[in-house]
């Protein structure tokens, strides 16, 4: 074990590294450190999308339909499992009719029966079964993969700079509204990266919507994905598009504001889009008057691909801030 003298030399020595400036400061909390004991013991179990949670973080929704995506998602739900959070599967659409790639996403055996697990599919598969009359489909997307109910995520700016993209033919909430009236399962609408205006939040949060995903500008931009792919010389003329949208903190002031003047129907969020690490996160739930959690994304992909406990202890790092976070920081 390292000596007192050692380790009081090296606090002299990395003092003169480690001076920081007014500018350096995070200036979205107050730091009270008289009022509470070193955290232990984890952080307090909630309920959350009807079941008890260990920590207030959400796997958001990627790809599958490879042998790297099954992997992910494995690597995902064994995480979930093993620390008491929720996780929302890629799209669906590959395995609606067909199960080639069913495994790909049969996550329920490896997260467990207790933890929440969401199925996938975008408005434009709900648009088209719905005019179909397959709306069953759906239904027995949730039930063959003991899900606890359907993620639709509305991605319009995706769609259209997207050069195999669906055209839309309908407004996404009249379709959102349509497809509640024949399903029986619980829903979560979400967007894809450059979030949701205040009139179509306040639009949401009147339908009985288990849930609100923002998936807020300042994560993955899937508009910018698509025009990246986008070989046509034309695809520059509409980058500056991409470039719309609203950030987190800005959803969560919107939604602050739309239910101070209307109780909402839906009551709770999943704050996602641009959360880097557990301040962000801590920061975005605690400023919500909804109950809320916060989701990541990219940052899961990228140690999800990588050996489980490169996952594990990344996760465990953000548990640990988090229990230092709740315990001295308040939010301004």
């Amino acid at each position: 074990m390292e000596s007192l003298e050692t380790r009081k030399k090296d606090h002299i020595d990395l003092a003169f590294k480690s001076q920081t400036g007014r500018l350096e400061i995070d200036d979205r909390f107050h730091y009270e450190p008289m009022l509470a004991a070193h955290p232990a013991g984890g952080l307090a179990p909630f309920n959350f999308l009807g079941r008890e949670h260990r920590l207030p973080m959400w796997v958001s929704s990627m790809t599958g339909g490879t042998k790297l995506a099954g992997t992910i998602n494995r690597n995902l739900a064994r995480a979930c499992r093993e620390f008491g959070m929720g996780m929302g599967l890629g799209s669906c659409r590959i395995i609606l009719d067909d199960d080639a790639y069913f495994e790909d996403f049969n996550m329920r055996p490896v997260i467990g029966p207790d933890m929440p697990l969401w199925a996938n599919l975008g408005i434009a598969q709900i648009e088209e079964l719905l005019d179909e009359g397959k709306t069953a489909l759906a239904a027995t997307l949730v039930k063959k993969l003991q899900a606890d109910g359907l993620i639709i995520h509305v991605n319009p700016m995706q769609e259209w700079f997207q050069p195999e993209g669906d055209v839309l033919k309908y407004p996404p909430l009249e379709t959102i509204k349509r497809f509640m009236d024949g399903f029986d399962h619980p829903l979560i609408v979400k967007e894809v990266g450059q979030g949701i205006g205040p009139d179509s939040l306040k639009a949401l949060l009147r339908l009985p919507l288990q849930a609100i995903e923002f998936a807020a500008f300042g994560g993955t931009n899937f508009a910018r994905v698509e025009l990246l792919r986008d070989e046509r010389a034309d695809a520059a003329l509409f980058e500056p598009m991409s470039y719309i949208g609203e950030d987190a903190l800005s959803m969560v002031e919107s939604v602050n504001n739309i239910i101070a003047s209307e109780p909402p129907v839906c009551k709770e969020l999943i704050i996602s889009g641009g959360v880097k690490n557990f301040l962000d996160g801590y920061h975005l739930i605690q400023k919500s008057q909804l109950q809320a959690i916060y989701g990541m994304a990219s940052t899961f992909l990228k140690y999800a691909q990588e050996d489980y406990q490169q996952l594990h202890k990344f996760v465990e790092g953000q548990v640990r801030g988090l229990e230092m976070a709740y315990a001295y920081l308040t939010v301004k």
